[in-house]
């Protein structure tokens, strides 16, 4: 698999060309978790799904509702509210203590 412009291009064994590779357009394709490598800073949306997010100061805001994708940036859903995956919004995740720290700014949240 690899990124080309703004898709990914991905081999399969035993589809030999683009011809071939029409069947599977519009395709789910899936793996198992534990074979899924991510880099450090990388999160699959189930895993932040049901985090429990805090304030910085140590409000709770609630917990991820879902993931969003937009061009800007990833999205975590909270109460209804969007709260954009950046450094300066995002402080910490911690998946193990199923926990995400936010200093979001004035009025995010509201």
């Amino acid at each position: 698999m690899r990124s080309h412009g703004k898709r990914l291009l991905i081999r399969l064994d035993g589809v030999d060309g683009p011809d071939a590779a029409v069947a599977f357009a519009g395709a789910t394709l899936w793996a198992p978790r534990q074979d899924v490598e991510l880099a450090a800073g990388e999160f699959l949306d189930a895993d932040l799904v049901a985090c429990e997010v805090v304030g910085v100061d140590g409000v709770t805001y609630g917990s991820v509702e879902r993931v969003e994708h937009y061009p800007a940036s990833d999205m975590l859903v909270v109460n209804g509210h969007f709260v954009p995956m950046v450094s300066a919004i995002v402080r910490d995740i911690d998946l193990n203590a199923r926990r995400i720290v936010i200093d979001p700014p004035q009025g995010l949240l509201d």
